[in-house]
């Protein structure tokens, strides 16, 4: 009686251990921040909370945010070691969804899905945990490289310029950083889906073809801070834009700001420059009455998830559509994540940067 009383113990201690017991993932590790990322075995929860999905990574992007939180410059300071990586897609492998949420689809083990994972992270690997909230079904119309490409940086410029600025038909826009993954999506929704004017400025003379060729009727360098104004004035006749949307902050966002017209509209959206924007609000006196409107798709995640999930779906519909379309610069394989984080600090790219972590 003893025994088999010992051995049910010993089932139900293995049972528990079983359940807690954490599983490894082929991952690129940020063990410490200003490090090179480590590829390894990385240990994930074996057992999913209520609400969660665990997701074979096949694509992940590499975007500014996660430079930042390498570097140690991020205002988010994650637990080390930790695996970055949010904006993810992959097949679903295990499920826990409630879809008690009717903001949130009917995902299912197989689907193909994009993930917009900010909280968790965990996309530099083979396979990863997500929350339902972020997780969106692939229209069967668009590849996974497609879809990685999109949701953050295109759900971003679509709440900037359709929702807040009311960008019209035959507006006029300045887009700063043109060339970047926000800013080639600010000029792809502006020209393309909002029909406005849209005059692209870039960092390198090299990518103002590639800003053209996304919709912009003018692209050019900006050769020094001053040169924007001038050059912004010059071709609107004195009158400035209508909407600014600055994806580069430091010193640019002043003279961005000399670029805004009477009642015009500026959009903060990104600090492509790694430097924040300094205002002075006696500043705004000085210049003609504009709107200043600062845009966070993950603060839209926080106080609004109808519109942030809908943004995400609309950019996808609208991909599907042919009305929008991402622009790839660089596909790399997972053992080359650094050389891809390196490409934000020496401008070697535009548009997106994905990782391949799979067939």
């Amino acid at each position: 009686m003893k025994y088999i009383t010992r051995n049910i113990y010993k089932l139900h201690v293995n049972h528990e251990i079983r359940n807690v017991r954490s599983k490894f993932t082929k991952a690129a590790v940020l063990k410490t921040v200003k490090e090179p990322l480590v590829l390894e075995d990385f240990k994930i929860a074996d057992k999913l909370k209520e609400g969660q999905l665990r997701i074979a990574v096949k694509y992940c992007a590499v975007n500014m945010s996660d430079a930042l939180i390498c570097s140690g410059l991020s205002e988010i300071k994650p637990l080390l070691p930790c695996v970055p990586g949010f904006e993810i897609v992959g097949e679903v492998i295990e499920s826990k969804a409630t879809n008690t949420d009717d903001e949130e689809e009917d995902i299912s083990v197989g689907d193909r899905v994009l993930v917009l994972n900010k909280e968790i992270m965990g996309g530099f690997a083979e396979e990863c945990i997500v929350d339902e909230k972020d997780i969106f079904g692939i229209p069967s119309e668009l590849s996974y490289e497609t879809a990685v490409s999109i949701g953050d940086s295109y759900a971003t410029a679509l709440i900037g310029l359709a929702r807040r600025a009311n960008l019209k038909k035959d507006n006029t826009i300045l887009v700063t950083a043109a060339a970047g993954g926000l800013g080639l999506a600010a000029v792809d929704i502006a020209a393309n889906m909002c029909k406005a004017k849209v005059i692209g400025a870039c960092r390198l003379e090299k990518n103002t073809s590639i800003v053209r060729d996304k919709g912009a009727f003018i692209s050019f360098e900006i050769k020094s801070p001053e040169s924007l104004c001038k050059r912004i004035l010059k071709e609107t006749d004195g009158k400035g834009v209508d909407v600014v949307f600055d994806a580069v902050g430091g010193e640019i966002f002043p003279s961005a700001l000399d670029c805004v017209g009477h009642e015009g509209k500026v959009i903060v959206a990104g600090f492509a420059s790694l430097q924040l924007p300094q205002l002075n609000i006696n500043e705004l006196l000085r210049r003609p009455s504009f709107s200043l409107i600062g845009v966070s798709l993950n603060n839209y995640r926080t106080h609004s998830v109808r519109i942030y999930r809908q943004s995400v779906k609309d950019v996808l519909t609208m991909c599907k559509m042919g009305v929008i379309t991402p622009n790839i610069s660089e596909t790399l394989k997972l053992e080359q994540v650094n050389e891809a984080l390196e490409h934000f600090s020496t401008d070697k790219s535009s548009g997106k940067i994905l990782l391949k972590i799979a067939d």
